[in-house]
């Protein structure tokens, strides 16, 4: 792509985040939602190919839909309050405006269109997709966190951790499963968003941290499916290990950064005493902690029969990869801060 059309296009997509999270004005947040789905849509089809177009198609409509229904949320809200700012919202609209938010965020039951859409797109797109693109209706959820129905966070938030853990066993394609880990992630950071603001995004800054290290290794090593990435040791060791310790951070194992959020918002449902829904996600969550191990199974202890003979491989020069070294410490030795955040 031209280097002046993606600078283009990397602004407008920090524009639109910008606008969103500066707005009190439910108008100007649409707005900046509308920008970002526009700027990220030339992007995905950067690589010309039918999987690239479909992918695009399918997440252009999913998320004209759901700011349609935040744009008609906003409406009767407006013609029943006569104010625009976020904290005049009203029972009606706030349903559908919920919806319509845990929609473009990709939660369950809404969520079909995240890993068709996530498969088809190279994995850089796929890195601003599951993070970037997930700060701007995140903020919104949290402002308006007071408001939302819990009946309702906390249905679509045990359905994502099932559908999350559950969609990603069966799978082969590395960035389908990062999807279901997504929805997986997404659904313990909606279901104690009433409870805890603060902890959900606390949750989502880790989320983020994790699968952005993630995707920046997959990057590196350009691995897209589980037999790419069982062969990726002879290539990289150090990286394999450290992608290794990555999934297990997602999955939550300590002393790894991804079970500081687990931790704590099961505390928090215990408080707040919903013993039984605690039990339930840490139940559930032992479907995304199959497939997490599994391909760590994989990276480290099997070898792809095309592995050459020799130990080492003739390798190019090597390049200095900064952000993934940054974003791989952090996704990995972040658990230290969870007595501060106890402590808030």
């Amino acid at each position: 792509m031209n280097p002046l059309a993606l600078t283009i296009l990397l602004s407008s997509l920090a524009v639109g985040t910008t606008i969103t999270l500066s707005s009190y004005h439910w108008m100007l947040a649409w707005i900046g939602l509308e920008i970002n789905t526009l700027a990220i849509i030339p992007l995905m089809t950067k690589t010309p190919h039918p999987r690239a177009i479909e992918a695009a198609t399918k997440y252009f409509l999913t998320q004209a839909a759901a700011s349609a229904l935040i744009l008609f949320s906003c409406l009767i809200n407006a013609w029943q309050t006569g104010e625009w700012n976020f904290i005049s919202l009203t029972d009606l609209p706030m349903g559908t405006l919920s919806i319509a938010l845990m929609m473009k965020l990709g939660l369950a039951p809404l969520h079909f269109w995240m890993p068709e859409v996530l498969q088809g797109i190279p994995l850089s797109t796929g890195l601003i997709l599951s993070t970037w693109q997930k700060i701007a209706p995140m903020s919104l959820l949290l402002q308006i966190s007071h408001l939302v129905n819990l009946d309702l966070t906390i249905a679509l938030g045990l359905t994502s951790i099932l559908i999350g853990g559950w969609g990603g066993i069966g799978q082969t394609q590395l960035r389908k499963i990062m999807a279901f880990s997504s929805i997986g992630h997404l659904g313990w950071i909606v279901i104690v968003l009433k409870f805890s603001p603060l902890l959900s995004f606390f949750n989502f800054l880790l989320y983020f941290i994790m699968t952005a290290a993630m995707f920046m290794s997959l990057t590196v090593t350009s691995t897209t499916k589980m037999s790419q990435i069982s062969a990726s040791w002879s290539k990289t060791p150090a990286l394999s290990a450290i992608t290794m310790l990555i999934m297990l951070s997602l999955a939550g194992l300590p002393p790894l950064t991804g079970f500081a959020p687990k931790l704590l918002i099961t505390l928090e449902l215990v408080k707040q005493n919903a013993t039984l829904l605690a039990a339930v996600i840490m139940l559930i969550s032992l479907l995304a902690l199959f497939f997490y191990l599994r391909l760590a199974y994989i990276i480290t202890l099997t070898l792809s029969p095309n592995t050459p003979n020799s130990l080492l491989i003739w390798r190019t020069t090597p390049k200095s990869h900064s952000p993934t070294a940054i974003m791989s410490t952090l996704a990995l030795i972040l658990l230290p801060l969870t007595p501060t955040i106890l402590l808030i």
